[in-house]
């Protein structure tokens, strides 16, 4: 089995442009004196808008790596697959994330269920967790109801991994389990029944994601409470050091918070979490890469701020089609959408400050932030035209992306400053 450093920090880059720009916030953020290592996550929905394929993440990300003499571990994520989309990733990654939410809720066979509460029976009773202000109890009626909701998605994680293991080899690939599409955040009870049955199907997780309270949208900040987040944060941290020792799974095995771009809200009390305990931490941040391109091309202005204003007048017009596969994850206020004619007037520096994820600037917007953020379908469709600019604004977007990581994002979960 490979594994996992402590820190891993998952940087998407949709247009495979800016890989050398993220990679050198990442190592600002180690010559501060943090080892974090890059994971380029880019899931198959996003192949498929973009019309690319994985290797095309493999060879940017190895190809800056080689650029800028970056002599510590990196890695390729496939993101978000399962059974029927992981052929095309088994060449190019070594970090395979198993989305496993299609199967939770789905009903086990009996003789699942029963081998389950069998193989597991002294799972049953008071288990006194350190971290854990009061104990955790675990009836046998818990265990069913985990097991009826959460055992069909452990077992088809088990088939993901088994799969990727016969294709692979143990040695070549790290495992995350994704658990967090589901209605409520599990309980630590729940968490502890999902890490045994993984345990149990041999499942050598190094990561898993679990559900939180409160909405992590796409690209803004986490709506919800900040209290009770950080409560269940600790708690979670506080399971997986438990079944790491009563469960034998990997010690490396740590949380993973996803869509992690721009939560700033719950970093301060990730970071105290990380610093009360010593634990690991796996934090993925999406598609706050892809909007700094845009950023960028509106502050170069000229062609780079008229494609910026085009992009948006597309994605404004097929509003309605770009938003629904991410309902779940955007609230996007329509009153609060200027329209394409108002935003064509606006200058360079208001089109950056309309955008740029910075919540005391009275100009930020986060409704259009997130109608960018899942209209990089545009973008795509623009094809060379896009591609093009990227090209010939490189530095000044190249500096956004870099900027936004390293200020933003690394500094305030590792050092304790925005």
């Amino acid at each position: 089995m490979r594994r996992i450093e402590k820190f891993t920090f998952g940087v998407g880059d949709r247009f495979a442009h800016q890989a050398e720009a993220q990679l050198r916030a990442l190592a600002q953020i180690n010559e501060q004196g943090v080892e974090v290592i890059p994971v380029w996550n880019k899931s198959n929905r996003e192949h498929l808008t973009i019309g690319s394929e994985p290797q095309t993440t493999r060879s940017a990300a190895d190809a800056a790596v080689g650029n800028l003499g970056w002599s510590k571990a990196h890695y390729v994520d496939a993101d978000h697959i399962n059974l029927s989309t992981v052929d095309r990733f088994l060449d190019s990654s070594d970090f395979f994330t198993l989305d496993v939410a299609d199967a939770i809720g789905k009903p086990c066979s009996e003789s699942d269920i029963a081998a389950f509460m069998s193989a597991n029976a002294n799972l049953v009773g008071t288990h006194n967790i350190e971290g854990i202000p009061e104990p955790v109890e675990i009836t046998r009626e818990t265990m069913e109801a985990t097991a009826n909701k959460f055992l069909g998605a452990v077992l088809s994680a088990a088939e993901i991994y088994r799969y990727i293991l016969d294709k692979k080899g143990a040695e070549e690939f790290i495992t995350e389990v994704s658990m967090d599409e589901t209605d409520s955040p599990q309980t630590p009870s729940e968490l502890l029944i999902i890490l045994a049955a993984l345990a149990q199907h041999k499942v050598p997780l190094q990561t898993v994601a679990p559900k939180f309270t409160g909405r992590f949208n796409k690209g803004v900040d986490y709506v919800g409470d900040v209290v009770q987040f950080e409560r269940e944060f600790s708690d979670d941290l506080a399971v997986i050091a438990f079944a790491v020792k009563e469960f034998g799974l990997p010690d490396t095995l740590k949380l993973s918070v996803h869509s992690g771009s721009d939560k700033f809200s719950i970093y301060e009390p990730i970071r105290r979490c990380l610093a009360k305990t010593g634990a690991g931490l796996h934090i993925k941040t999406a598609g706050t890469n892809w909007l700094e391109e845009i950023i960028g091309l509106a502050e170069a202005g000229g062609e780079g701020l008229e494609m910026a204003k085009d992009v948006y007048a597309k994605a404004y017009e097929k509003r309605a089609a770009l938003c629904e596969p991410y309902a779940t994850v955007i609230d996007i206020d329509e009153s609060k959408l200027p329209s394409p004619e108002e935003v064509n007037g606006w200058s360079s520096e208001k089109y950056v400050a309309t955008v740029r994820h910075i919540q005391s600037d009275e100009n930020f917007n986060p409704s259009v932030r997130q109608l960018l953020h899942v209209g990089y379908k545009i973008a795509a469709m623009a094809g060379d035209d896009y591609l093009n600019l990227l090209k010939k604004y490189e530095d000044i977007v190249g500096k956004n992306v870099t900027e936004n990581l390293y200020d933003r994002h690394l500094k305030p979960l590792f050092l304790g400053s925005a």
